[in-house]
């Protein structure tokens, strides 16, 4: 059922707050902050900050990860008072990597208004700085940080033509590159971001190979931007049906061995398909 943003009755907004630097808050963000009822954050003291710089007083409630879910009657009840809600995370945009989607999902559910404000998020100044392709892209947020786990996770991503976008935490970076190098070869193209906005607002570009060698002691926030997989596939040399059956042995369905292989040769997936068909008939 679609749902008009702007039709007056009570609302969730979904504010983006600077990464770093003040400057880039928008006049839109500091009227809706000002006009809110009240504000849920993940940090009611990094919040209390923003808004002591702007001159503005709210009443405030915590909303992290480890109470959000809990929070569901709280924001239900102003909004049934006709009351209009904001949602801030510490920086940047709720919901991506951030506390906010159990709350937008709930208000969503329960038939309120969700309306979302433009504004800063690290992901998009790290990959258009990056020098690696930005169409298409894939944003994954943080690998586990747990190496086993991590690995199984880049295994995944191997062969993702799509540049690939990831938040990492300083103390699991140079970690985080050595899963890279390991997997994802030494040769493919990185971007390391960090601080973006600030003043020691630092890019790091090459090989994973080249870049290993150069980390050290990174500290900030951190946004890692890789190119896609650009190489032909090492099963490319083998006959059609049997690079299909090959994933098929190795536990894919038939549909999602034939997308695999379709992708890895650059062929519509309808080809690939119709010419397995045309071998198993034979």
């Amino acid at each position: 059922m679609s749902q008009k943003s702007y039709d007056g009755t009570p609302t969730l907004y979904l504010i983006p707050t600077p990464i770093g630097n003040m400057d880039d808050i928008t006049y839109r963000t500091v009227k809706v902050l000002k006009e809110v009822d009240v504000l849920f954050c993940e940090d009611t003291r990094e919040t209390g900050i923003l808004l002591s710089y702007l001159g503005i007083k709210k009443k405030m409630i915590a909303n992290h990860e480890h109470n959000e879910i809990n929070n569901h009657n709280k924001i239900l009840e102003y909004l049934n008072e006709g009351k209009t809600v904001g949602l801030v995370s510490d920086r940047g945009t709720p919901v991506i990597s951030d506390p906010g989607y159990e709350l937008a999902r709930f208000v969503i559910e329960s038939g309120y208004n969700v309306v979302a404000l433009p504004g800063a998020t690290a992901l998009i100044p790290a990959l258009i700085t990056s020098g690696i392709a930005p169409m298409p892209f894939l944003f994954y947020g943080f690998l586990n940080s747990k190496i086993s786990k991590k690995e199984k996770e880049l295994e995944t991503l191997k062969n993702e033509t799509a540049t690939m976008i990831f938040y990492e935490a300083p103390h699991r970076i140079e970690e985080t590159l050595k899963c890279m190098k390991s997997i994802l070869g030494n040769n493919r193209k990185i971007s390391i971001s960090r601080e973006i906005t600030k003043k020691y607002e630092e890019i790091y570009r090459g090989t994973i190979g080249d870049i290993i060698q150069e980390i050290t002691n990174l500290k900030g926030e951190i946004v890692i931007v890789v190119e896609g997989n650009t190489s032909t596939s090492e099963f490319s040399h083998l006959p059609l049906l049997e690079h299909i059956q090959l994933y098929i042995n190795d536990g894919m369905n038939k549909m999602d061995a034939i997308k695999q292989v379709a992708k890895e040769r650059g062929l519509k997936k309808s080809e690939v398909y119709n010419e397995y068909l045309k071998q198993e008939e034979d």
